[in-house]
C-alpha cells in the first residue's frame, strides 16, 4: 500500500548548490554532504564516507538554516525532518 506524502516535494529554482553544510555543535567544523532530495518537511542527504552524526544538528543550505532531526539512515544516506 502506498501512502500519500505529507508534503509535496519541491525543487528550488535558479542556481542552487547541491552541497549542504552540517554543523553538529557551535564549535565543531562544518561537514559537507550532498543534497539528494528537499521538501518542506525534510530532506535526504548523502554523506561523504562514514560520518557519525548525532540525532539533532543544524543544516545550512544556501542562505537557509534548518534545525534537523534524523528520521532514518541507510548506508551513507539519511533522511532528516525540519
Amino acid at each position: 500500500m502506498v501512502y500519500p506524502r505529507r508534503f509535496a516535494r519541491t525543487r528550488p529554482t535558479g542556481h542552487v548548490s547541491k552541497t549542504v553544510k552540517l554543523q553538529v555543535s557551535p564549535k565543531s567544523p562544518l561537514i559537507e554532504c550532498r543534497l539528494v532530495d528537499y521538501s518542506a518537511g525534510g530532506a535526504c542527504l548523502e554523506l561523504n564516507g562514514q560520518v557519525k552524526l548525532p540525532e539533532r544538528f543544524d543544516m545550512f543550505y544556501g542562505t537557509t538554516k534548518k534545525r534537523c532531526r534524523v528520521v532514518w539512515s541507510r548506508g551513507i544516506r539519511l533522511g532528516v525532518c525540519f
